[in-house]
């Protein structure tokens, strides 16, 4: 997604329509932002929550199915085109097939290799229901640990708006206080 400014106008426009698909393509992003629009009142928690698994677990699916339809020989050329180089891929399918559940968890934690492990669990042909059932475990408290951050920082935002009302409005009284003091001495000055 090239202009991730535009995500909260669709999602508080559309609803939790939207965000399934953007979820999908900006994961965490658009789950912060999401949860954000939930502490605000324009989107149900919980709702965001379901939405944000959903979308995260049918991309990782896509990239699963993409790795599952590629034949060994034509991974280099894919991870090409991807920019993985072969080096990473196909040691990576060959751990995949020995411990596939272990790999899993670590890419799906860090977000850095979790894109090469999900196409080559695919190219490892790794059962898909283990595949979905550890993606799900992973992606139900990943979503809810982006979707509490936007949630609290919505609310820190609320708060440091009030704070900031109260404080520009002190900062601006003083500083009207202070001009007139200073207009007083210099006219007790000249006088």
């Amino acid at each position: 997604m090239s202009d991730l400014s535009a995500i909260p106008e669709l999602i508080s426009a559309y609803g939790l329509i939207t965000l399934v698909p953007l979820a999908i393509l900006e994961g965490p992003i658009v789950t912060i932002i999401a949860g954000w629009l939930a502490s605000i009142g324009l989107l149900n928690p919980l709702g965001v929550l379901v939405a944000a698994v959903v979308g995260d677990l049918l991309g990782d699916l896509l990239l699963y199915g993409i790795g599952r339809g590629l034949r060994l020989d034509r991974l280099p050329y894919v991870g090409r085109w991807l920019r993985l180089p072969r080096t990473q891929l196909v040691p990576l399918v060959r751990t995949i097939r020995d411990n596939g559940t272990k790999i899993l968890i670590i890419g799906k934690v860090t977000h850095a290799a979790g894109f090469a492990v999900l196409l080559a669990a695919g190219a490892a042909k790794m059962n898909l229901l283990q595949f979905t059932l550890i993606n799900l475990l992973c992606n139900v408290p990943k979503s809810a640990i982006f979707v509490t951050l936007g949630y609290l920082v919505g609310e820190a935002y609320g708060r440091a708006s009030a704070w900031l009302g109260w404080g520009s409005a002190v900062v601006f009284v003083g500083l009207l206080a202070g001009g007139f003091w200073w207009l007083m001495q210099r006219r007790a000055a000249i006088c």
